[in-house]
């Protein structure tokens, strides 16, 4: 339990930029325990859900996704969308396999990483404007908890490309741990909003599926920038799966 808790409390550290700190104990603890990435998404989506909750009373909708956004990377720092722009980067970048993994690694962002980041910003913003108040706090949470768990799948179902803190993730992922981490992810989004909870959950699923497959295609392997894209791009696929499936799946519980 100890371990456990360690893990847990190492999760907010890599996850997030809550200032638990976070050590090579931490990390290896984490590894051990990859399955609690949904229990930190679960807090973090708590707390945007709150920070959304409290915009609704004050502000119209498109306030309060550019609230809702300022919170996302107040809350859980810029690492993971640099991953993103890393990642288009190489994804963008012309030759071979060897041209796109040196873009990719490249410490100057380039048009790719920076288009990527826009049109996430943008498609963030169109989705959380246009989602019902009702609905949008329970969104965040359920969003963070399955963009964790698509982290989780991207590295299960990846091979390492380099060395590096998502090199340990990729090896130390296995189906085991991702099957775990699914199901505490389907109890907590079907607590949430039901069968929209499972929906959402599904739909970041996919997105990490189709992103395993692009890094392969692209890098012949994965590294830490794929699992950071995997977070943003499975969030916001998340979310318009709320708002698309909002209307048509039962999610009020009460």
């Amino acid at each position: 339990m100890k371990g456990l808790l360690f893990a847990l409390k190492s999760g907010f550290g890599w996850l997030s930029a809550i200032p638990v700190g976070i050590s090579m104990e931490g990390v290896e603890a984490l590894m051990n325990h990859v399955y609690v990435f949904p229990l930190v998404g679960l807090v973090l989506g708590a707390i945007l859900g709150t920070v959304s909750y409290i915009a609704l009373q004050a502000f119209p909708a498109s306030l309060v996704a550019v609230v809702v956004i300022v919170a996302i990377y107040w809350l859980c720092g810029i690492n993971h969308i640099d991953g993103l722009a890393d990642f288009a980067d190489g994804v963008i970048a012309h030759g071979t396999r060897e041209k796109k993994i040196a873009a990719m690694k490249d410490v100057y962002m380039g048009t790719g990483g920076g288009l990527y980041i826009v049109v996430l910003i943008l498609a963030a913003f169109a989705v959380l404007s246009s989602l019902p108040e009702r609905l949008l706090p329970l969104a965040l949470l359920t969003a963070e908890v399955s963009a964790k768990e698509a982290m989780i799948s991207f590295a299960a179902f990846s091979s390492s490309l380099q060395k590096g803190f998502g090199q340990i993730m990729i090896q130390r992922t296995d189906k085991g741990q991702f099957l775990l981490g699914l199901v505490i992810s389907a109890v907590i989004c079907s607590l949430a909003l039901g069968a929209l909870g499972l929906a959402i959950l599904a739909a970041a699923q996919l997105a990490a599926l189709y992103l395993v497959w692009v890094s392969k295609r692209n890098f012949g392997g994965a590294t830490g920038d794929g699992i950071g894209a995997t977070n943003e791009i499975a969030r916001v696929t998340a979310l318009a799966a709320a708002l698309a499936l909002g209307g048509v799946l039962p999610w009020t519980l009460w």
